[in-house]
């Protein structure tokens, strides 16, 4: 007669009663095959374990997340996108810059599934996170030390360590989120998505002869300023064929130039010109701007090479969904 013996994961055994007890079976010449299930299902126990189990690096340290979290929390932009590009909803987001909900562009891939506000990415609202019961959030690398010792005691917080600023930054955040979600191919696919578009709209924009130099400028209601060509913005430009300065106005690790006079539009006179606006203010001052004569006289005017696009997505947002959005944005500007 053989007798069946099962382990369950629950059953907090000791290595070595285990162990003995296969021996001493195999001893007596009985249960051999039982011996060498319990063996499975002990090293299947640990495989299980060590499969739902993650130690993540953090800004903050080794932070340790199981199984695959279903009560998510976004504090940040680029962790909202890069969860949902994951496939996952999230339950709380912070606003996007310069609007009083989640940025635009991301509407679209939430249908009715609408995140609370926790507020913006500088002001987070602890109790509104608390009250959605998380079991994992994901943070900016800018959180503030008093805010994460909060945070962390809610659920494992996810803060992705500070890196020197660089346009392909957004790929190594999006795959440590999707480590935390346990979602890893999915966010590679997205990933190796947008590397595919890219490539395409390159091929593309060199088959019609359209590339040349390109600025990207952020108006504000004091005027305009250069962004960086280190941004993510900017490194998607440079992907699909386009050659992005700033005229020498920002520095290795600054974000944006200081703000520009009208007389001083010369300097960003490119062979594209990408005008982004965060509210109504912005697009009331640019507005205003294009009745100058030192707008109007612009070569990149004059050529009809001005794009207006979304200051909440193209100086603001990061992450695959942001990435397709902006790489169909520059097709649809280049290759009408």
């Amino acid at each position: 007669t053989t007798e069946i013996y099962t382990l369950s994961l629950h059953d907090a055994l000791p290595i070595s009663h285990i162990t003995s007890l296969a021996f001493a079976r195999q001893k007596r010449g009985r249960l051999s095959m039982a011996a060498a299930l319990l063996n499975v299902l002990f090293i299947s126990a640990l495989g299980v374990s060590a499969a739902h189990a993650r130690t993540l690096e953090t800004a903050f340290g080794d932070v340790e997340v199981e199984g695959t979290p279903e009560r998510v929390v976004t504090l940040y932009e680029g962790a909202l996108d890069a969860a949902v590009a994951a496939g996952v909803k999230p339950l709380g987001a912070v606003t996007s810059r310069g609007g009083d909900n989640v940025a635009r562009y991301i509407e679209v891939h939430l249908g009715d599934d609408r995140p609370a506000i926790m507020g913006v990415v500088r002001e987070i609202n602890i109790e509104a996170v608390l009250a959605q019961q998380p079991d994992l959030i994901l943070a900016p690398a800018q959180l503030a030390d008093e805010q994460y010792q909060l945070l962390s005691r809610i659920a494992p917080t996810v803060v992705p360590p500070t890196q020197p600023l660089a346009p392909d930054n957004w790929k190594a955040e999006a795959r440590l989120y999707g480590e935390a979600l346990n979602r890893q191919a999915a966010i590679d696919e997205a990933i190796a998505d947008v590397e595919q578009r890219a490539a395409e709209v390159s091929q593309a924009v060199d088959e019609a002869g359209v590339a040349g130099s390109a600025f990207l400028i952020r108006w504000m209601p004091g005027g305009p300023m250069v962004m960086s060509q280190n941004l993510f913005t900017a490194g998607l430009l440079a992907q699909a064929g386009l050659e992005v300065q700033d005229g020498g106005l920002v520095g290795e690790r600054g974000v944006h130039s200081d703000v520009l006079s009208l007389e001083n539009l010369s300097q960003v006179d490119g062979d594209w010109l990408f005008l982004a606006t965060l509210n109504e203010d912005g697009k009331a001052a640019l507005e205003s701007a294009k009745q100058s004569s030192a707008f109007t006289r612009l070569n990149v005017v004059q050529q009809e090479r001005v794009v207006p696009v979304d200051g909440q997505l193209w100086t603001s947002a990061n992450g695959p969904l942001a990435a397709q959005a902006i790489l169909d944005e520059i097709e649809a500007a280049l290759l009408p």
